[in-house]
């Protein structure tokens, strides 16, 4: 049986990279004098099919969900903080509530399932897949038909980003407990124990921490007969991380560039490049975080993130917080003079 995200994703435009590239030597400037905001103009343009890209309309995507696994003690906040969390998205206090203000960006915000019954929210997308997914020490995280929903709510945000016209998608998440399942799942996709992926998350001692690498340990035990990218998101992964890969997924194969936020986002690209590796050609990778499983997650996507500031946040904060970087590189790309419009003397030959 083929899957939609086995489709194959959309070629970038090679004629407008190399026209890109040529702007880029035309510029008044050394060659190479911007450093990373060139090859990321040329980037963008491949993407857009542009010589020139522009990127000025946003979509912030967060996703929601809640962990059965919280049972264990692997938080320290209670799961009603999702909730709450939510409502403090759509009233406007959130930091990416903020952010998505100041960048002008379209936000919007989806609860895949929360432990803590909601009343209905007016901004949120409500889509009740469940009371949060269940333990994964008892069992698999998800059942089919969730995983499945999860998978096609991401591509759904998707759709309509792109019906709204949006240039660049940045998908955020909330849910207590999930740096304990995206170590979970970057453990079973990286094979590698959880003494090398597990952090703090929203702020656990070391006594915590130990324990939750004892709690992915168990897990990673227990569901060891699946051996599947997607098996391994059912059994190991969230509402929300798999709502996320759908979307990286869905973004690749409708050429809509993503940019991917910071731990959890990044274990959901990872997620969607072994579904798909095509789709890794349309993510472009915002900073690294503080977690101290980015850094591994980030070297397995040979990903370069362009920002380093600290960050564990989530919501798609660091993501949104890198948008002026590419707006200013294609500022930079489309605005700069060439020698020749310049009057200015190129370098000899």
């Amino acid at each position: 049986m083929t899957h939609w995200w086995q489709a194959p994703t959309r070629p970038l435009d090679r004629d407008a990279e190399r026209a890109a590239l040529a702007r880029q030597d035309a510029l008044t400037k050394p060659r190479g004098a911007l450093g990373r905001l060139e090859a990321l103009a040329v980037r963008l343009a491949a993407m857009q099919g542009r010589e020139r890209p522009r990127l000025e309309a946003l979509r912030i995507v967060v996703f929601a969900g809640d962990h059965g696994v919280v049972a264990e003690g692997v938080s320290a906040y209670p799961q009603a903080v999702t909730g709450e969390m939510l409502r403090n998205f759509v009233r406007g206090g959130a930091a990416i509530s903020v952010l998505a203000r100041t960048l002008d960006a379209q936000l919007e915000v989806i609860d895949l399932g929360t432990a803590v019954p909601l009343e209905p929210l007016a901004g949120v997308l409500h889509l009740g897949l469940g009371a949060g997914t269940a333990n994964f020490l008892a069992g698999p995280a998800l059942d089919p038909e969730q995983l499945a929903a999860a998978l096609d709510a991401g591509r759904a945000a998707v759709a309509r980003a792109l019906a709204d016209g949006a240039q660049v998608f940045i998908g955020g998440e909330m849910g207590i407990g999930n740096t304990t399942a995206a170590s979970a799942l970057a453990c079973a996709l990286l094979q590698r124990p959880a003494s090398d992926l597990v952090g703090p998350g929203t702020g656990l001692d070391a006594q915590g921490v130990a324990h939750k690498a004892a709690v992915i340990e168990r897990a990673l035990a227990r569901h060891r007969s699946a051996e599947t990218p997607l098996e391994r998101l059912r059994c190991l992964g969230g509402f929300e991380i798999a709502a996320l890969t759908g979307a990286y997924l869905a973004c690749a194969q409708a050429g809509l560039p993503a940019l991917v936020d910071g731990f959890i986002c990044s274990v959901a690209a990872l997620c969607a490049r072994h579904l798909n590796p095509g789709c890794g050609d349309w993510l472009l990778y915002a900073h690294r975080g503080a977690e101290p499983g980015h850094g591994l997650v980030l070297a397995a996507l040979e990903a370069e993130p362009l920002l380093e500031l600290g960050l564990r946040l989530g919501e798609g904060s660091g993501a949104a917080l890198a948008v002026p970087l590419l707006r200013l590189a294609c500022a930079l790309h489309g605005g700069m003079a060439t020698f020749a419009e310049a009057a200015v003397s190129d370098r000899a030959p």
